[in-house]
């Protein structure tokens, strides 16, 4: 991902809102959203725009990974940005202040019930988005490149 490139935020307001107060004060506020629940930024390039987006999600940690989940509410259909994840799986996190390169993975059926319970401390009502939805929603892994 190319430096300088502009960087289109989500469309939602207060997520909008929520990533700029996170960037101007470099993580200062927003890191954590609520108290104990922390976000990251995550920006990945649009599978079919080519543009960069950038999206704020709550994380938990597996070792060096950080974790994310997919969930989009409980929607029937994936997130945009996991399934840009899919098509390019190369992204950039702000944590805090730390800035760094990741490559995305989906969780694998063997790891997925220990990451979902790192997630479900973390975020309680994950686990009710997934009785709204048939899909089974994804962990999705991020692993410094």
């Amino acid at each position: 991902m190319a430096t300088g490139e502009q960087v289109l935020d989500s469309p939602e307001g207060w997520v909008a809102n929520h990533i700029r107060r996170y960037v101007e004060t470099d993580g200062a506020e927003g890191h954590e959203w609520r108290p104990g629940v922390y976000t990251l930024l995550l920006t990945i390039r649009g599978r079919r725009s080519g543009q960069l987006r950038r999206t704020a999600l709550i994380y938990g940690r597996d070792g060096d990974a950080y974790l994310v989940v997919a969930s989009q509410g409980g929607a029937p259909q994936h997130p945009a940005w996991y399934l840009n994840l899919l098509a390019d799986p190369e992204a950039r996190v702000q944590v805090g202040s730390e800035r760094f390169t990741v490559r995305a993975r989906t969780a694998t059926p063997a790891e997925k019930p220990r990451m979902w319970r790192t997630m479900t401390a973390a975020w309680p009502a994950y686990d009710d988005y997934q009785t709204k939805t048939d899909r089974e929603i994804p962990v999705v892994v991020l692993e410094r490149v």
